[in-house]
């Protein structure tokens, strides 16, 4: 009987350079010099059709029942929510708008409770409002504070849209003579 030996050089020199690869330094590659982050949106935007991005949040650390967020969904809309403002959870929405300079909210709690809320605006994932206020607890409502419990933050949302039609002022008889 003849014995054959079998030999398997091509396997071998890459099995040699598989592990020679293994052992040396690379070399690393330089990163790119870094971008920088975007700016927040000019007040000049030239762009009439430029959409901002709108983040709105809003959080209370203390017994917040009835709480209320409104907020400017578009250019000349508000729509409101009644989150659970529980201490550590965060209401959250985001919307677009063409003038981020529209946006805004208001946070707001029922009588009689208290809680310290936060609210914050971002625009293009850029803060550009935040506000904090204490609402202490009351037993009876406020009544030359028709605002009270209430928490602003940006834009007002009572400010008419362009298309509004104004109302006019109430006219008063002139006084007698005599």
């Amino acid at each position: 009987m003849r014995s054959t030996k079998r030999r398997w050089p091509g396997i071998t020199a890459a099995a040699a350079l598989v592990a020679a690869s293994q052992l040396t330094v690379a070399t690393a590659l330089a990163d790119p010099d870094p971008v920088p982050p975007p700016t927040p949106a000019a007040s000049t935007d030239t762009d009439p059709n430029l959409l901002h991005n709108i983040t709105y949040r809003a959080s209370a650390t203390g017994t917040s029942r009835g709480a209320v967020v409104a907020y400017k969904i578009d250019d000349d809309n508000v729509n409101s929510d009644q989150p659970t403002l529980l201490p550590g959870m965060t209401f959250e929405v985001n919307t677009v708008l063409h003038d981020p300079k529209k946006a805004g909210m208001e946070v707001s709690i029922q009588w009689p409770y208290g809680s310290n809320l936060h609210c914050e605006i971002l625009v293009d994932d850029q803060i550009v409002a935040e506000a904090d206020q204490f609402i202490a607890p009351r037993l009876f409502r406020v009544k030359d504070d028709p605002l009270y419990g209430t928490l602003q933050c940006g834009a007002p949302l009572d400010t008419p849209g362009p298309n509004a039609v104004p109302t006019p002022a109430p006219v008063s008889a002139p006084a007698p003579a005599g």
